[in-house]
């Protein structure tokens, strides 16, 4: 059976003006689309089409034979987490679960916020920044292309996509504005607490 992209959470305008309407129609219609296409004719008729994205991640991160597998299915896998990642009147300072466990980690959510900017800022090409739970502990991290923290057996709790279709719509060459829109403006903290307690943190 093949891999068929999920919808947005949400209409193609409601993050708008932070992400705008044509973003999402190229980024989630165009780009994570191309992406399960992709993955669909990688895998067609072999043992891996009957695995889940997850098990194809991580069956094929190490092996270079299989890189373009990898690619799609971890960036379709990534895409899934990110969409549902942000939200209508998102951002701001979380509370509850996930304010105590960043400030347990990062000393206060204003040092994670500083931590993981600069992570996603810093992504020297195109790729990835993320929170992650790894061993009990949360860790801000960033990876080049679809890397994700399932390759070292993290929990992604937080996700941004720093490849420039992602943001040079509405953005262009402003990568910081960007993820500080992110983080102050869309960040679903809701989720976030959500995957915290389904990893177990």
């Amino acid at each position: 059976m093949a891999f068929e992209l999920p919808p947005l959470p949400y209409p193609k305008n409601a993050l708008a003006p932070h992400m705008s309407e044509q973003t999402l129609e190229f980024h989630h219609g165009k780009h994570h689309q191309a992406y399960y296409t992709n993955l669909n004719n990688l895998v067609k008729d072999s043992p891996l089409a009957s695995l889940t994205l997850e098990e194809i991640i991580v069956e094929t991160a190490k092996d270079p034979a299989k890189a373009g597998i990898f690619n799609n299915a971890a960036q379709a896998w990534n895409h899934n987490l990110f969409w549902p990642m942000m939200k209508p009147n998102g951002g701001g300072a979380p509370t509850g679960k996930i304010a105590d466990a960043l400030t347990q980690s990062f000393g206060s959510v204003d040092k994670f916020k500083e931590e993981f900017k600069a992570a996603a800022v810093s992504q020297f090409g195109s790729g990835w920044a993320w929170l992650s739970l790894e061993g009990g502990t949360l860790k801000v991290t960033k990876t080049a292309n679809g890397v994700n923290p399932l390759v070292t057996g993290g929990h992604t709790l937080l996700g941004i996509d720093v490849w420039e279709h992602a943001y040079y719509l509405d953005y262009q060459n402003r990568r910081p504005d960007y993820v500080q829109t992110f983080l102050d403006k869309l960040v679903n903290w809701d989720y976030v607490t959500e995957l915290l307690t389904k990893a177990g943190g």
